[in-house]
């Protein structure tokens, strides 16, 4: 199981920050649970009132997270699903998402919690997408995962007292 070992985080005053979520829009099933999972886990930490954005396709969330960054959020979450076909177009997605939301993050020094499932198949992505029987809930663990990651950021910002 994917999920095994992942660490218990504890994240605490963390209400102020701007948080914004990218959700791409294939598979609307697996994108809803991702996008519920994701906005409950900000309503637990405090933080009421996310950006929340659509885009297309999982490729399409680098360039918008890019522009968010240099907006002003603290973090981002980026959430969609990429599922393996008969083609190569899998790979190149996959490695164009993941390359591009970490470039993202390494040149501005903002979080992306990265919620983009890359499934062999629909029963599997069903089961990461925080559903009713689903054994995991990424789309909450990528907002847990950039929080802690933002408020880690600003706690090396802030000046030692």
């Amino acid at each position: 199981m994917s999920g095994k070992g992942a660490p218990e985080l504890s994240v605490k005053n963390c209400g102020d920050l701007r948080v914004a979520v990218i959700a791409a829009q294939w598979h609307e099933q697996v994108m809803e649970g991702l996008v519920s999972g994701a906005l409950r886990a900000l309503t637990e930490l405090g933080i009421d009132e996310p950006t929340v954005l659509r885009v297309p396709g999982s490729f399409e969330l680098p360039v918008v997270a890019k522009v968010l960054a240099g907006r002003g959020y603290d973090a981002i979450v980026a959430l969609g699903v990429v599922i393996r076909g008969g083609t190569p177009h899998f790979e190149y997605v996959c490695q164009g998402v993941t390359q591009g939301l970490t470039q993202v993050s390494v040149d501005t020094g903002v979080p992306i919690g990265f919620g983009v499932l890359t499934c062999d198949d629909e029963k599997q992505a069903v089961d990461r997408a925080g559903l009713d029987g689903s054994r995991e809930d990424k789309g909450h663990e990528a907002v847990t995962a950039a929080i802690a990651t933002a408020t880690t950021l600003r706690s090396i910002s802030e000046p030692w007292r």
